[in-house]
């Protein structure tokens, strides 16, 4: 399948784009740096693009068979003053809308979208599990995740629509484990604020074949929780990682801490949800990483 994807120089896409190759597909990458989707692959497409802003890029789309829509700023790397917020809104609900304009003007067209959003579109809790058809939460990340889902919705007239609600993503090059690894590294990791808050969490491995498997599988339609079928509290994921790294995790890195690094952008890693995947295990979907032990284990081994 011929596929135009965003998000390909990011932290899911740096792993996705080998992992779509070696299924079969072919790849145009739009993406605003160009050398480094060029180390990605040397077979690929590379179309130079603002996927943000309307433009020449989306005559591309429609040489398409299926869109990947991964597009989007770190929710977690900065502070979330009002200018970056704005980015965090631009970065994915502008992009998926001009995606979406450029499907529906194509004829034929792309005949699926894969479109990411994130478990965040559940709020916050401490208590009770969210599944697919959970209620949408109140605070600011709820309603980017909503907006950006909303946006997709004049696809569906025109295409196959995936929407995946990814949780967090364990890899070794990035992600959340891409500034934990170190600090444990020195012996000086732990659990981050009370540790109680839930952490739904999925191996960027079993992400990247999720995203193989919502491409091929016509059965895949509507709004997929990606998370793996064991969250954890973020106490528990310290632990684990202290055990795979043969290092200590006793040092909470406290609450005020991230609150004056990240303001608002706290809340990603100091409140939590608990999120299962009916609609992947009505499927039957493998995991290779079910269990947080042998993820981290995986990712601690890629790392070193």
């Amino acid at each position: 399948m011929r596929l135009f994807t965003t998000g390909c120089t990011g932290f899911v896409g740096r792993a996705l784009v080998p992992a779509l190759e070696a299924a079969g597909h072919e790849l145009i990458l739009a993406t605003r740096h160009p050398d480094r989707a060029r180390r990605l692959s040397s077979t690929a497409q590379v179309v130079v693009a603002d996927t943000r802003q309307p433009g020449p890029w989306q005559d591309h789309v429609a040489t398409a068979e299926g869109v990947i829509n991964l597009a989007g700023e770190p929710i977690a790397e900065k502070r979330w003053t009002d200018e970056h917020k704005i980015l965090l809104q631009q970065s994915r609900v502008a992009t998926t809308r001009n995606l979406v304009e450029s499907i529906a003007a194509a004829d034929p067209g792309p005949q699926v979208l894969v479109s990411g959003s994130a478990v965040g579109y559940y709020g916050t809790s401490e208590t009770g599990t969210c599944s697919e058809v959970s209620a949408c939460g109140n605070d600011f990340l709820a309603h980017l995740c909503q907006e950006w889902e909303t946006a997709t919705q004049p696809a569906q007239g025109c295409c196959r629509v995936v929407v995946l609600r990814i949780g967090i993503v364990l890899g070794p090059d990035g992600g959340a484990l891409g500034k934990m690894l170190p600090v444990f590294r020195l012996g000086v990791g732990g659990p981050v604020g009370s540790g109680r808050q839930w952490m739904s969490w999925i191996h960027r491995t079993d992400l990247c074949r999720l995203t193989v498997a919502a491409l091929a599988d016509p059965a895949f339609r509507g709004t997929c929780n990606a998370v793996a079928p064991n969250p954890v509290t973020m106490g528990e994921m310290a632990t684990a990682l202290g055990q795979a790294m043969g290092r200590p995790s006793l040092l909470p890195v406290p609450a005020p801490l991230l609150q004056a690094l990240l303001g608002d952008g706290a809340m990603v890693v100091l409140k939590g949800q608990k999120v299962r995947s009916d609609f992947l295990k009505e499927r039957g979907f493998d995991f290779a990483y079910p269990r947080l032990p042998e993820a981290l284990e995986d990712v601690v081994h890629a790392s070193s």
